[in-house]
């Protein structure tokens, strides 16, 4: 029933205006999938390659569709990615591009799901739990790699941790975007938006540390449940090698300076959430940091494990981190994925499904993180393809009921 008889391939727009790859992925039974590939702007060192979306379109044309079409049942993920893999020949998806695999993965499981006339997310083998869903984390205030000229920590993060509901938690996360531009404006200090939807004020870090805890309390007061929020350092973006240090404007901090500064953060602020507060080679500073404020924070690895067993299994041996960042994107495939996520469970690390800052309109992510049970999901808080990933949590949710 779930034969693959065609697979075609395009270049479609991303959110911030460049070319990305959408799949289609038709069965002999007629099921459909549509799916297309995110990009990162603060990338790892370690991710998938990413091709130019026109050179990965041609290459998995020559080298992946015809192995598809024909051969490989789009009901049977594992076999639908281990197809990619092979037809790509490498280890990080160099010949045929990280961008028309995922997109070719995440398609074939979404015209698996047709045929069955299930939801993608009970496909993948997940349940909805009403008591028990993906915490929102939402972009309020943010620069590093995704806006110029403002805060050197790259994301400040809105976490709804004690929202009733999807519904609540998602638009609890617009109201502190909205409650800071509106601290913001009394401060007379002008935002524009960057990547995600994050408003991107020329202001220090120390200053949004103060307009977040003041959004957050105002809106927490409000809603009358409790919110909290977390930060992305990407700290990789941070280092230099030549001053041996992570570098905020004319300031230097050494490793241990680093260390100190994101714990004293975690206690100041009671934060929730760190993401790549440390290098991404540096899983001793993050073994040290997760010593000390991992029992009441998640240290989440992004550029560090770049959902890649090896690397999780790295850190896990080392006591780095006790959770992973989890981009279908940065390893290729929803199998890939999941394999990561399986290693994070069976070792105690949460897992945080995650967007990337050239996102569509793709909502793929919504469902992999109900699938997985996912502490977490990052998508944003603002903008249409934010907001594709957050109202298909809602309807997920309202479906399930």
């Amino acid at each position: 029933m779930t034969l693959i008889e065609n697979v075609s391939l395009r270049r479609v727009l991303d959110s911030r205006g460049n070319p990305t790859v959408e799949a289609d992925v038709l069965t002999q039974s007629g099921g459909f999938g549509r799916a297309a590939a995110p990009s990162g702007a603060s990338t790892g060192e370690y991710e998938a390659i990413e091709l130019p979306p026109s050179e990965a379109i041609a290459s998995a044309r020559r080298h992946a569709i015809p192995r598809l079409v024909g051969e490989v049942h789009a009901g049977n993920q594992r076999e639908v990615d281990s197809t990619l893999r092979a037809a790509d020949g490498t280890d990080d998806f160099s010949e045929i591009g990280a961008n028309s695999a995922v997109a070719i993965s995440m398609a074939a499981s979404k015209a698996g799901a047709d045929v069955l006339g299930a939801p993608l997310y009970q496909h993948l083998g997940g349940a909805f739990r009403g008591d028990n869903f993906p915490v929102p984390l939402g972009n309020i205030v943010g620069g590093g790699e995704h806006a110029k000229e403002a805060t050197h920590i790259q994301e400040f993060l809105a976490a709804p941790v004690g929202a009733p509901s999807v519904s609540e938690a998602v638009f609890a996360n617009a109201a502190v975007h909205a409650r800071a531009s509106e601290i913001l404006d009394e401060r007379g200090t002008p935002a524009a938006k960057g990547d995600e939807g994050a408003w991107a004020p020329p202001i220090s870090d120390a200053e949004a540390f103060e307009v977040m805890d003041e959004a957050v309390s105002d809106v927490a007061d409000e809603l009358g449940f409790e919110i909290r929020f977390g930060l992305d350092v990407a700290a990789a973006e941070l280092y230099d090698e030549d001053e041996d240090g992570y570098v905020y404007g004319d300031e230097v901090k050494s490793t241990e300076e680093q260390i100190d500064y994101v714990a004293d953060l975690v206690d100041e602020y009671e934060l929730v959430y760190v993401e790549d507060p440390l290098d991404e080679n540096d899983y001793e500073g993050f073994a040290e940091l997760t010593d000390r404020v991992g029992d009441r924070t998640l240290v989440c690895g992004d550029d560090l494990f770049v959902t890649n067993v090896e690397r999780l299994q790295d850190g896990i041996d080392a006591d780095a981190g006790n959770s992973i960042l989890v981009k279908p994107n940065q390893i290729g495939t929803l199998s890939d994925a999941f394999d990561a996520i399986e290693l994070a469970n069976k070792n105690g690390y949460e897992s945080v499904i995650s967007h990337r800052s050239g996102e569509t309109e793709d909502t793929t992510i919504a469902h992999l993180a109900v699938a997985t049970d996912a502490a977490f999901i990052k998508t944003g808080t603002v903008q249409g393809e934010r907001t594709a990933k957050l109202n298909e949590l809602i309807r997920i949710a309202d479906d399930a009921v």
